[in-house]
């Protein structure tokens, strides 16, 4: 059963202010945990886990604007602000990873110029595994919601979660061979924080591509149109459907298709087979759906 506007905005608030919640209380555990352990890795994974807290308030304030009907400005709604959203969290990611690498290439620097790194402590280890498995549930927590929702920008959020848990497992990688293995050793942290930036930023760029495709009003995949040229001629009464259009709006998606019909059909039978049409759309990609039919005559 399809859930209403309302609904839905309500359950992307709640996964994120979970999100929020959980992140507030990590970040400052690894925050205090690299201070006291002596890791500068594990501050700068501190700083990554402050800024899913930025993107947890975009996403909420996207959602609130996103949920608003279509009004005399925007008629068809405005589900792309969660796109935009989307995308804002997507570049936040950019900068967290360009950060990471930028902390990473100046502590590699240091050692290669004859310098030492220091060895961190057991709190800063113990943090780092804390964070992997606490942000690991957090992105299969929130990735479950944002699918369900069909949610762009929860969905987006949720890879920021794993981009930290990630962070994280570089992080303790290099702190432990700090830790464990001696001081030739210690540059294992800045290289596995450059490894994790170059995944995050991977992330980063396919949240951005997607969000842009949608801006630009990509089609469909062809596979979606595929099936729903299959929904629209499971009536036999429709004949060759033809100049299919169809974009994603936010969580929702816009299908614009022309049908023919016999050209002696009454307008009321006509209009009783787009609704038709219409019903079965709506059932298999959500009462949000935003169709237009065009009838042309068979034989014109």
């Amino acid at each position: 059963m399809e859930m209403d506007t309302e609904t839905r905005k309500r359950r992307i608030y709640r996964v994120t202010f979970a999100g929020f919640a959980v992140n507030c209380l990590l970040a400052a555990g690894k925050l205090a945990a690299g201070l006291l352990g002596r890791s500068g890795a594990m501050v700068a994974d501190a700083v990554h886990s402050f800024s899913d807290l930025a993107t947890d308030v975009v996403v909420v304030a996207f959602a609130r604007v996103s949920a608003k009907p279509k009004d005399e400005g925007h008629d068809y709604g405005h589900g792309k602000f969660e796109t935009l959203a989307a995308i804002l969290v997507g570049l936040a990611l950019v900068a967290v990873g360009g950060g990471i690498l930028a902390e990473g290439v100046q502590a590699i620097r240091r050692v290669v110029h004859g310098g030492e790194l220091a060895r961190p402590g057991g709190i800063a280890l113990a943090a780092a595994a804390v964070s992997i498995v606490v942000k690991e549930w957090l992105y299969r927590y929130t990735v479950r919601a944002g699918r369900t929702l069909r949610s762009p920008s929860v969905v987006a959020n949720a890879w920021h979660h794993r981009s930290d848990a990630l962070s994280s497992l570089g992080t303790l990688a290099g702190i432990g061979c700090a830790y464990f293995l001696g001081p030739a050793w210690r540059i294992a942290d800045p290289i596995a924080a450059l490894l994790v930036a170059v995944f995050i930023f991977k992330i980063a760029f396919d949240q951005i591509r997607a969000g842009l495709d949608e801006l630009l009003e990509r089609s469909l995949p062809a596979d979606m149109e595929q099936e729903i040229l299959r929904i629209v001629t499971a009536d036999p009464a429709v004949r060759q459907p033809h100049n299919l259009r169809t974009r994603r709006i936010g969580a929702a998606i816009a299908v614009e298709v022309h049908i023919r019909v016999d050209g002696e059909m009454s307008v009321r039978r006509a209009h009783a087979l787009t609704v038709d049409i219409e019903r079965r759309l709506r059932a298999r990609f959500g009462a949000e759906t935003m169709i237009a039919i065009h009838v042309e005559d068979a034989k014109g």
